[in-house]
């Protein structure tokens, strides 16, 4: 997990010391926008309506102990992460992982990794943000219409049936 993650797992140790520090990274506008942005060159790509409306949403009564909330209960995905990955080992499923190659939430070698647990996974970072579909949705569009057309043909090729393509 990236360098954005610092102060969440400050959080996750000591809540009540950390809460603060929580909130006013994770709620503040500049953060918000880094969200979506990341470290892109390319900001005008953006509609800035991306960032502006999730921080005023970010910003209703009540929000600031959901968001907290949500984010300490993370701490129980990031716990579970060996069973999950100890899983997808043992199942080899068809996976289909999609990145922004300018997210600063997660480490850039994350997206690689999960052919360390399935060898055949199919890998697209993609010259984007965190958010990959703000700028990226036609792309994505594409690879997953791919993705799912060949899981198609596998399982019609797999119970003897035709090909996707072939009638």
């Amino acid at each position: 997990m990236g360098a954005n993650w610092k102060t969440r797992r400050a959080f996750w140790a000591d809540r009540a010391a950390n809460e603060s520090a929580l909130r006013t990274n994770l709620l503040s506008l500049p953060t918000t926008r880094t969200r979506h942005v990341g470290n892109d060159p390319n900001v005008e790509r953006y509609d800035l309506n991306l960032w502006t409306d999730e921080f005023y949403f970010l910003n209703q009564p009540g929000q600031a102990d959901i968001q907290s909330d949500l984010f300490y209960d993370y701490r129980t995905n990031v716990e579970n992460y060996p069973k999950w990955q100890a899983g997808m080992r043992e199942k080899q499923p068809r996976l289909l992982v999609i990145w922004g190659k300018y997210d600063l939430s997660f480490d850039p070698s994350e997206p690689e990794a999960y052919r360390r647990d399935v060898a055949k996974a199919e890998v697209h970072v993609l010259d984007a943000g965190h958010f990959a579909l703000d700028t990226a949705a036609d792309e994505i569009a594409g690879l997953v219409r791919s993705f799912v057309a060949s899981s198609h043909a596998t399982s019609a090729g797999a119970a003897g049936g035709t090909p996707a393509g072939e009638h």
